[in-house]
């Protein structure tokens, strides 16, 4: 009984870390979030919306992720939301944890989403995508 326990968790353990942090598009239809529902202004080309709470270790390395992603391409900008500010935009997202990152385009439709600290290489080929198209 012990073993398939352990068995059990070292596949999660294994899938877990294989799909925390992976930026990919969303399932449901597309949302468009405003600047009134985010209370900062857009970017003019993509924005980088993070869902983050206060005791929330990995949100600091995402912070610094999206933050350099959005200094390095021009017209992108970084958002933090606080998400036990925002709880009825959590539940319209159908956010479950933190760090949650939404890729939003030029007009704040939702084009990708990651969970966990998303990866500088594929947060930057999201945006890049969102810019040139």
């Amino acid at each position: 009984m012990l073993a398939v326990v352990l068995l059990a968790a070292t596949a999660f353990g294994v899938w877990r870390r294989r799909v925390d942090g992976r930026v990919a598009r969303p399932v449901a239809d597309a949302t468009t979030l405003t600047r009134a529902e985010l209370g900062h202004e857009l970017g003019s080309r993509a924005t980088l919306v993070q869902f983050s709470s206060a005791f929330c270790a990995p949100c600091r390395a995402a912070r610094q992720v999206l933050a350099h992603a959005a200094t390095t391409v021009e017209g992108v900008r970084h958002i933090e939301v606080d998400a036990e500010s925002h709880l009825d935009l959590v539940r319209r997202l159908g956010i479950t944890r933190t760090p949650t990152t939404l890729v939003l385009d030029a007009s704040g439709r939702v084009v990708r989403r990651a969970s966990g600290v998303p990866r500088t290489p594929e947060v930057l080929a999201a945006v890049n995508a969102v810019v040139t198209s």
